[in-house]
């Protein structure tokens, strides 16, 4: 064992708690001097330096791309525009939601709760339905399986209301547009 330098105190530090098994560092305890332990896991290796620059290399240069050319599919490389634009202060609104009128003629509200589907779901597959209206027969399956004893949907509609705007400020005013409609055979 190393001899203790002399600019070491013979006390032992005031933060040292009793029970303390050693120092992870150098020091005293119990009147001796303790040398600093070097564990092997302080020093990386050539390895695993040029490892963790490569992931980090790769994750900025994904990144750059991303931003420049991704959608926001390729986040959290891509730019997540749904944050990072806004709408001109005089252009209306979407409030986009799906209804659907039942045998009797009613209107239904088929949100989440009625049908299990999310909104964002809807919207973010609004091109599909549009395409292919008959996909609506997924909602309406989903609400039958959810309220067996309601009268059977005739019709499921993804209708946009769009929210007047002036100055960034609402009008109070707005308009309904159904983009797909599908309507059950007779």
């Amino acid at each position: 064992m190393r001899a203790r330098p002399s600019s070491y105190p013979h006390q032992l530090p005031h933060d040292h708690l009793p029970g303390q098994a050693e120092l992870a560092v150098g020091g005293t305890r119990r009147r001796r001097y303790i040398p600093y332990r070097h564990d092997p896991m302080e020093n990386l290796t050539t390895r695993g330096r040029a490892t963790r620059l490569g992931a980090t290399a790769l994750g900025l240069v994904l990144l750059v791309v991303g931003t420049f050319w991704g959608s926001d599919d390729d986040f959290p490389f891509g730019p997540f525009r749904m944050y990072s634009t806004s709408n001109p202060p005089n252009a209306p609104a979407p409030d986009t939601r799906v209804e659907g009128v039942n045998s009797s003629g009613a209107v239904v509200d088929l949100d989440q709760n009625a049908t299990g589907i999310r909104r964002a779901e809807i919207e973010g597959q609004q091109a599909r339905y549009a395409a292919d209206p008959t996909l609506l027969t997924e909602v309406a399956d989903a609400y039958a399986e959810r309220h067996p004893d309601a009268p059977a949907l005739v019709e499921v509609r993804i209708v946009i209301r769009w929210h007047g705007i002036r100055a960034g400020r609402p009008t109070g005013q707005h308009t309904d547009q159904t983009v797909v409609r599908w309507q059950a055979t007779r």
